[in-house]
């Protein structure tokens, strides 16, 4: 357990885990839906087609929620993961009917660099939510690219065209996925991975993250 909190640091007090009671009440919840539109979703009308978009956190470029991101990403802190998806699955009050949740994949060497994948944990608490069946290896990224953090959106489109692929098209035919990424920014590998999953026939998508740059 951490002795301070992933947020802002501060020592935790008996009780607290992970993040700070002041931190926890300041996290800026989206407070979205799958049932109303919101502004994600127009992010990708006429761009590619997703049944719905939806994000737990705001994310800016300084605050908590950066920092919560910067630690499960980078500092191995994967538990982070599975509290936000468990926080998010809890305030879910649809019913979707999904089959598989499927994470954003990393390529093989960042993955054995960094040793998992920072979604897994976010998705698979998900996937106990729904039901579902959580998939790891439905998608995988062909190139091994540099950080896109700082790219634009034509430029995160364009290194994003055929950067991921289905491993197998029948393995997903017909099902209703749920893919799960981290942060969205423009939205760019969003739309290659929703691009790659219907190469497969009659799927149906939608799309869950932990934290959306609004």
């Amino acid at each position: 357990m951490p002795l301070g909190c992933f947020g802002c640091n501060t020592p935790l007090r008996k009780g607290e885990r992970l993040i700070c009671t002041v931190c926890r009440n300041e996290l800026p919840l989206t407070e979205y839906n799958f049932t109303d539109e919101n502004p994600i979703d127009r992010v990708f009308y006429g761009r590619i087609n997703v049944k719905k978009v939806n994000s737990f956190l705001f994310f800016t470029k300084n605050g908590v929620v950066k920092n919560i991101i910067h630690h499960l990403k980078y500092k191995n802190q994967q538990q982070l993961g599975t509290f936000f998806g468990r926080w998010y699955a809890q305030s879910i009050k649809e019913r979707l009917d999904i089959d598989i949740v499927v994470p954003v994949p990393l390529h093989k060497k960042k993955l054995t660099k960094r040793g998992y994948n920072q979604v897994s944990l976010f998705g698979q608490e998900l996937a106990l939510h729904f039901n579902a069946s959580y998939q790891e290896n439905v998608l995988f990224k062909t190139a091994n690219t540099r950080t896109l953090t700082k790219k634009n959106r034509f430029s995160r489109w364009k290194v994003n065209q055929d950067l991921y692929k289905l491993t197998n098209e029948e393995n997903v035919a017909g099902k209703t996925i749920l893919l799960v990424d981290d942060v969205i920014t423009t939205g760019a590998t969003i739309e290659a991975c929703a691009t790659a999953l219907h190469k497969a026939k009659n799927v149906t998508i939608y799309v869950a993250t932990i934290a959306v740059v609004p």
